[in-house]
């Protein structure tokens, strides 16, 4: 029976294995097979004049990154990878892998990322890459158990849709039976909607898709987001529940994820402490007016070169809150005593911005005003306003980015590595 390499020990006396041919060194009378499967190495050692000829045969016609099946005592051995290795009793060829390899999977040959993504499947493969995912993995856990304990309910909305979710043009059409349909760029409307359904406090961690013709190291065209809504909630209750989400994201996998971590060379993984600081748009305009050359002004978006003045200043994650209202969403709450102000926010980790959410309007002729105000048709909403016209909650909630959490959390140039597939302007395949 298979065990997993991780758990094999000289205590374990007699183990089969099964994984990857990660390494050979054949140094005449030894040979030595480094054996990798998801849970870590395994060194085998060949001893040439004491195995069979069937080890042997196979030993020698086998190739890097087959896929092998190796039964045999275990022993401890001080110098091998974990203080043990295996001397086979037999050694079978499952898979053969053709040479020369697309890529090296043992990571002596730096690659570029293009070649990485042609070739995924063999990229995964290195314990480096494969820990990205392996954390991704642990990070969306932790996610959904937290909403789970906190009584949210877990929601699918279309990605297809008639209409853009937020009035913007940025996205893709699809040919749908005799109609013309989009692939959805949020699950806004429809988590708004589940509002007026009573649902409370509801979640979604989904595609969405955004035909922005970005070519950064940030942007994706098919990206994953978290998104929230809750009921009888303004956007200072949503904001503390995305520092939780994000705090407690970071603790479990600096709890769980320690031998991922190691594999990635990450030493210092540090753990946010909440609350996050509350930085008005305002001041953070001031801040990057100091310390870039592009100009900024009062009532301008906030762009990558600021993002990364403002971060620098600032250190940690933080939000910027109070932005004016002619720039957010139509959904956006404005404040009661300065409507050109609304309770909407951003998150930040210093590098770039991960979330953003506001307390949203919630009456329906207000909704319909501020949709027009943005230049936009109300008829063309109507499946969206419906709600409105009969009992709609106060309601906020926000929208997390999962791959460039992902990207910050672990320090990665690209956001393509915190993604298995990913897409954007040129890419399609695989």
């Amino acid at each position: 029976m298979r065990i997993p390499i991780k758990s094999v020990t000289p205590e374990t006396g007699h183990a089969e294995i099964c994984g990857f041919v990660h390494e050979v060194r054949d140094l005449g009378g030894l040979a030595f097979f480094l054996i990798r499967d998801r849970t870590g190495i395994l060194q085998v050692t060949i001893p040439k004049k004491k195995v069979s000829e069937a080890v042997l045969a196979a030993a020698k016609a086998v190739s890097r990154e087959s896929v092998v099946r190796i039964s045999g005592p275990v022993k401890a051995v001080e110098k091998a990878p974990g203080g043990r290795e295996l001397v086979p009793e037999t050694f079978e060829i499952i898979s053969l892998a053709e040479t020369p390899l697309p890529l090296d999977v043992s990571e002596k040959v730096s690659v570029e990322l293009d070649t990485r993504l042609d070739g995924r499947f063999l990229d995964v493969r290195r314990p480096r890459v494969a820990a990205v995912f392996a954390i991704r993995s642990a990070a969306m856990h932790a996610i959904n158990d937290y909403f789970h304990k906190e009584g949210f309910i877990s929601i699918t909305t279309p990605k297809i849709v008639a209409a853009a979710t937020e009035g913007g043009t940025e996205l893709f059409p699809i040919a749908y039976f005799d109609k013309e349909a989009y692939l959805n760029q949020s699950p806004q409307l429809f988590k708004q909607m589940m509002m007026a359904a009573g649902c409370e406090k509801v979640y979604e961690i989904g595609p969405i898709f955004r035909a922005e013709e970005h070519n950064t190291t940030k942007h994706l065209n098919e990206a994953t987001s978290i998104d929230i809504e809750v009921s009888y909630a303004d956007h200072i209750e949503v904001m503390r529940i995305l520092e939780d989400v994000i705090v407690k994201t970071y603790e479990y996998v600096d709890k769980t994820c320690s031998d991922h971590l190691a594999n990635m060379e990450i030493t210092d993984f540090a753990v946010p402490k909440g609350p996050f600081p509350r930085l008005p748009y305002s001041e953070a305009i001031e801040i990057a007016k100091k310390k870039i050359e592009d100009p900024i002004k009062y009532g301008d978006d906030i762009g990558s070169a600021a993002e990364r003045a403002i971060g620098a200043e600032m250190g940690g994650h933080y939000f910027v809150v109070d932005w004016p209202t002619e720039i957010r969403p139509y959904y956006a709450m404005p404040y009661e005593n300065d409507p050109t102000i609304c309770k909407a926010f951003d998150l930040m980790h210093p590098r770039m911005e991960l979330s953003s959410g506001a307390q949203r309007v919630h009456n329906h002729d207000q909704l319909v005003q501020q949709i027009a105000k943005k230049g936009l048709n109300p008829e063309s909403f109507d499946f969206y306003l419906k709600p409105f016209r009969y009992g709609m909650p106060p309601h906020a909630g926000w929208g997390l980015g999962a791959d460039r959490l992902i990207m910050t959390m672990l320090g990665l140039s690209n956001v393509r590595e915190a993604v298995l597939f990913p897409r954007d302007m040129h890419r399609l395949v695989p």
